[in-house]
C-alpha cells in the first residue's frame, strides 16, 4: 500500500503565530504520558503564542486552551503544516458501548450521600464547593491550590449531603499525588455520586477525565461550569443529547454567582436514588483489537472475588493496558497476580506490534477521538473568537521586555501600599489597644494580676494585632495574583531562571505563596510531580517572608528607616529569595542528583475575582490571624511575662525603695527634675528584675552567641521566642522593653522605647542599642531562622523528619552567618 511522506519538524522551531499537526509525540516515559492527556495527540492542531520574556518556555494553543512547554520539550513534538490523511488519528472515532440498563446503587440507601468534586484545576470546583457549603476554602485562579481533601455537610429534602472537594487534577493517572489521591478516594472510599465539575468553555481538555470516569463505571453527574462564557462565546451546546451519549447527567452552573447549584443538588438526589434515566451503563469503545484484550484480562479478574467487588473490572483492564505501575502494585495483593501480569503484558505487545505505538498513548488517542466525535455530534461552536480582548493583556504582562519589570513594579506597589495604606487604621488599633491598657491600669489594684493583663496580654498581643491591616493588604494582593490568573503567568516568565537553579517553574508558585503563609506553600509543592523538586522547594521556602514575620519588619522599618520604607521592605524580601536561589543551587548539587522535569503548566484565562470570593479570603485569613491572637500567641505572651516576672525574691545592687523613697522627700524646687530622678531609678529597677528573671538568665547565657551581630540579651530572647510564631518576636519585646501603652502624655510607644535602648555594661556601655544597621541585621535574621514550628511540622508531613531537622539547623546557621557578616562589615563605614 502506498503511502505520503509527510515532513515534519520539532514543535520547538515554529514561529510565534504559525501552527502546524502534531504527526508524532518522541518523547517516553511520564513526560509523554502527561503531555498526551493534555492534548498533544496525533492529528491535533497546535499554535504557537509568544515565547516568554527570557525566550523559555514558550506558550501554544492547543483544543482552545494555553498550555507552557520548554523549549527541549517541544522538540520532541513533531508537527506538519501539511494536510494529509495519514496526520488523523490511527484510532477512529466508534461511539460507545452500552449495556442497555440502568447504574442501581450496591450500598444500602441512607439519609447521608457521600458526594465527591472532582475536576480539572481552573473549572470552578472550589468555587462551587464554597458556594454551596458556605465554606471559606482557597480559591485561586492556577493549577493545584486546593491540595488536600476539603469536606462539608448541606441539607436538602432530608438529606444530608457530604461534599468532599478534591485536589484539582487533569486525569487519574499516576503522573502527580494529586491524581493517585482522587483516584484512591474514588475507588476506596466509594462515594455514592462523583460530581465532575467541567469548564464548560473548555470542553474537549475537560472531557479526558470524564472519560477516565466513564471507564471506572461509577455514579457521575457533569457540572458544566462557567456556562455563561460558553454561551458569549456564540457556540451552542446540545447538552442533553451530550448527556445521553455519555450516560451521565448535565446540569449547567456558573459557580460565582450560585446559578444552578440548586439543580445540580437536586439532580444529585435523584441520581442517589435511582430516579435519573439517563445513568446508564456504557464503554467508550476503543476499537476490537482494544476491546478484545479488556475482555481477555476481564475474564482473568473476575476469577478473583475479592477483586471484582472492589474494582470494576474493566476499568482495572484499562489500567494495566496502560502501563499504570500502581495498578501493577495493587493487583499484587490478589491471589491471581501472576496470571493478571501476564495477561496483561501479553496484550500489551500485541496492541503495540498492531499499532507501532505505546499502548498508554493509543488509548488517550481513542479518548480524544471519543471526545472529538461526541462534541461533533452536540456542539456548534461560532468561528468568532471571544476571548482575544482577554488575551490582549497577555501580551503586556508577559512581553518579552515589559514582563519583568511589570512584575517588579507590582511587588514594589504591593509592599509600598501595605505601609502606606495600612499606617492608618494601624494607628488607630494603636490608640485603641494603648487606650485598654490605660484603663486597667488606672482600675486594677497594683500586683501579679494587673502586670499580667497590662504587661503580658496587652502589651503582648496588641503589639501584634495593630499589624492585622497590613497583613489584611498583603494577602489582599496575593489574592488578586492567583484570582486572576496572573500567578501562572509568572511562573511562566520566571521558568527559565527557576531550571537555571535546578528547580521547575511550578516551583515559583508555592514559593510566591510563602508570602503569605509558609505553611501552605510547603503543602502546594505536592503540585510537583518529581519528589526531588518537592523536596529542594520545601527546603527554600522558608526564605520567602511569610506574613508573620511583616509585624517585627513593620516595627524595625517604622522605628529605624523613616524614608524609602516601601524600598527597604522590598529589600528584605528580595534578600529572601536571594537566599532561597544560591540556597537551591547548593542543595541541589549536594542531595540531589540534576534530573530535568518537563515544564508543562496550563495557563488559564484571565479572570475578573469576584468582591465575594476576594472579601471572603480576605476575611477568611483574618479569622486565622484572630485566632492566632488567641491561641499561640496568646499563650506565648503569657509565658513569657510569667518568665520575665519571675522569681521576685531578687536581690538588687541598690536599695531602689530607700533611693525613691528619698527622691519623693528630697526638697529640689523643680518638680520635672524629681520625676525624672524617680522613673530613672524605677527603670534601672525594672531592668535588674528582667536580668535576674529566668527569661534573662536564659538571655544572658546566649548572648556570647549573638553579641557579634550587635544584638542584646533581650533581643537574643525575643529570637528565642520567635521559634513559635514569628510574631511573638514584637510581643517579646514589648515586653522585655517594657513598653508602655498607656495613652497618657509621658508614654512612650515601642517604636520609641527601642529607640532609645542602650547598652548599660561591656565595652558599648551608653551606646545604642539599634541602630539602623543593627535593625536590618535583626530583619535579615528573622527573615532566615528557623521558621515557626508550623512549618517544621508541615515539612515533617510531606518530607519526613530528617528534612524537618536539616531545616531548622541550616536556616539558623545562615541567619547568624549573614547577619555577622552585615554588621562587622556595615560597623567598619
Amino acid at each position: 500500500m502506498e503511502t505520503n511522506i509527510i515532513t515534519y519538524v520539532p514543535l520547538s522551531e515554529l514561529q510565534s503565530g504559525s501552527g502546524g499537526i502534531i504527526v508524532k509525540v518522541i518523547g517516553h516515559g511520564a513526560f509523554r504520558k502527561r503531555i498526551s492527556e493534555m492534548g498533544f495527540v496525533k492529528g491535533k492542531n497546535v499554535k504557537v503564542i509568544k515565547n516568554a520574556p527570557l525566550n523559555d518556555p514558550i506558550e501554544y494553543e492547543i483544543m482552545g486552551y494555553r498550555v507552557s512547554l520548554r523549549r527541549n520539550e517541544a522538540k520532541l513534538i513533531q508537527v506538519t503544516t501539511e494536510i494529509n490523511d495519514d496526520v488523523i488519528l490511527d484510532v477512529p472515532y466508534e461511539g460507545t458501548i452500552s449495556e442497555g440498563k440502568q447504574k442501581i446503587s450496591q450500598k444500602q440507601k441512607c439519609d447521608v450521600i457521600s458526594v465527591a468534586l472532582v475536576g480539572n484545576p481552573n473549572s470552578g470546583k472550589t468555587t462551587l464547593f464554597n458556594y454551596a457549603a458556605g465554606m471559606h476554602e482557597r480559591v485561586a485562579n492556577y493549577g493545584g491550590v486546593t491540595i488536600e481533601a476539603k469536606e462539608a455537610s448541606i441539607e436538602h429534602d432530608n438529606y444530608v449531603l457530604k461534599l468532599t472537594d478534591l485536589p484539582g487534577t487533569y486525569s487519574i493517572t499516576e503522573y502527580t499525588p494529586e491524581e493517585l489521591f482522587v483516584r484512591r478516594h474514588i475507588t476506596e472510599t466509594m462515594p455514592d455520586v462523583v460530581v465532575n465539575v467541567i469548564d464548560a468553555s473548555n470542553l474537549e481538555r475537560n472531557l479526558f477525565l470524564t472519560t477516565q470516569l466513564i471507564d471506572m463505571n461509577i455514579k457521575v453527574i457533569i457540572a458544566l461550569n462557567m456556562f455563561d462564557e460558553l454561551q458569549k462565546s456564540g457556540a451552542h451546546l446540545q447538552y442533553n443529547n451530550l448527556a445521553e451519549l455519555l450516560g451521565i447527567p448535565i446540569v449547567p452552573t456558573i459557580a460565582v454567582r450560585g446559578v444552578g447549584l440548586n439543580e445540580l443538588v437536586k439532580k444529585i438526589i435523584e441520581v442517589y436514588e435511582d430516579r435519573d434515566p439517563i445513568v446508564h451503563h456504557i464503554h467508550i469503545n476503543y476499537g476490537k483489537n482494544i476491546e478484545d484484550a479488556i475482555q481477555k484480562l476481564q475474564s482473568v479478574l473476575k476469577m478473583d472475588s475479592a477483586l471484582s467487588v472492589k474494582y470494576s473490572t474493566r476499568y482495572v483492564a484499562i489500567k494495566l493496558l496502560e502501563h499504570d505501575k500502581t495498578i501493577f502494585e495493587e493487583m499484587r495483593s490478589f491471589n491471581d497476580y501472576e496470571s493478571i501480569a501476564s495477561v496483561a503484558k501479553s496484550e500489551i505487545h500485541k496492541i503495540e506490534k498492531e499499532y507501532g505505538e505505546r499502548s498508554e498513548i493509543i488509548i488517550a488517542d481513542v479518548k480524544y477521538g471519543f471526545i472529538d466525535g461526541a462534541l461533533s455530534e452536540t456542539l456548534i461552536v461560532s468561528p468568532i473568537e471571544k476571548r482575544k480582548k482577554k488575551r490582549e493583556i497577555d501580551n503586556i504582562l508577559t512581553h518579552k521586555l515589559f514582563g519583568f519589570p511589570i512584575f517588579i513594579l507590582f511587588m514594589w506597589l504591593m509592599f509600598q501600599t501595605t505601609f502606606t495604606l495600612g499606617s492608618y487604621p494601624m494607628e488607630w488599633i494603636d490608640a485603641g489597644v494603648g487606650l485598654l491598657g490605660e484603663t486597667f491600669t488606672n482600675i486594677m489594684p497594683s500586683g501579679a494580676i494587673k502586670d499580667l493583663l497590662v504587661q503580658g496580654i496587652i502589651s503582648g498581643v496588641g503589639g501584634v494585632i495593630i499589624f492585622l491591616p497590613n497583613i489584611l493588604i498583603l494577602f489582599f494582593f496575593i489574592s488578586l495574583m492567583e484570582d486572576t490568573g496572573y500567578m501562572a503567568r509568572v511562573s511562566f516568565i520566571m521558568d527559565r531562571l527557576m531550571h537555571k537553579i535546578g528547580l521547575h517553574g511550578k516551583s515559583f508558585i508555592p514559593l510566591l505563596m510563602g508570602f503569605g503563609c509558609n505553611v501552605p506553600a510547603i503543602m502546594a509543592t505536592r503540585t510537583l510531580e518529581n519528589r526531588k523538586d518537592r523536596i529542594l522547594t520545601m527546603l527554600i521556602t522558608p526564605f520567602m517572608s511569610c506574613s508573620a514575620r511583616l509585624p517585627v519588619f513593620v516595627l524595625l522599618i517604622s522605628a529605624f528607616f523613616p524614608y524609602n520604607q516601601g524600598l527597604i521592605l522590598l529589600s528584605i524580601y528580595f534578600v529572601g529569595v536571594i537566599m532561597a536561589v544560591l540556597s537551591a543551587i547548593v542543595l541541589k548539587r549536594i542531595f540531589f542528583a540534576k534530573q530535568d522535569v518537563p515544564f508543562v503548566m496550563e495557563l488559564p484565562p484571565y479572570r475578573i475575582p469576584t468582591l465575594r470570593n476576594t472579601t471572603m479570603h480576605m476575611w477568611h485569613k483574618s479569622v486565622q490571624y484572630l485566632k492566632k491572637m488567641g491561641g499561640i500567641i496568646l499563650a506565648a505572651s503569657i509565658l513569657i511575662w510569667a518568665l520575665s516576672y519571675y522569681p521576685k525574691n531578687i536581690k538588687y545592687s541598690k536599695d531602689y525603695n530607700a533611693l525613691i523613697e528619698q527622691e519623693i522627700n528630697s526638697t529640689l524646687p523643680n518638680d520635672g527634675e524629681k520625676s525624672k530622678r524617680i522613673s530613672s531609678l524605677e527603670l534601672q529597677k525594672k531592668a535588674e528584675e528582667i536580668e535576674q528573671s529566668y527569661i534573662g538568665r536564659m538571655g544572658r547565657f546566649i548572648e556570647p552567641a549573638i553579641h557579634p551581630l550587635g544584638f542584646d540579651w533581650k533581643i537574643g530572647v525575643s529570637i528565642l521566642t520567635g521559634l513559635a510564631a514569628k510574631e511573638i518576636v514584637v510581643s517579646s519585646m514589648g515586653i522585655l522593653y517594657q513598653a508602655d501603652l498607656s495613652a497618657d502624655e509621658e508614654s512612650e510607644s515601642l517604636i520609641e522605647i527601642l529607640q532609645q535602648q542602650t547598652f548599660t555594661e561591656g565595652n558599648r556601655k551608653g551606646e545604642k542599642v539599634f541602630t539602623p544597621l543593627t535593625a536590618y541585621g535583626l530583619m535579615l535574621f528573622v527573615l532566615i531562622y528557623f521558621p515557626c514550628v508550623a512549618v517544621i511540622a508541615a515539612i515533617r508531613k510531606e518530607a519526613n523528619w530528617s528534612w524537618a531537622f536539616f531545616t531548622m539547623v541550616y536556616t539558623t546557621t545562615i541567619a547568624w552567618v549573614v547577619s555577622f557578616l552585615v554588621y562587622q562589615i556595615g560597623i567598619l563605614f
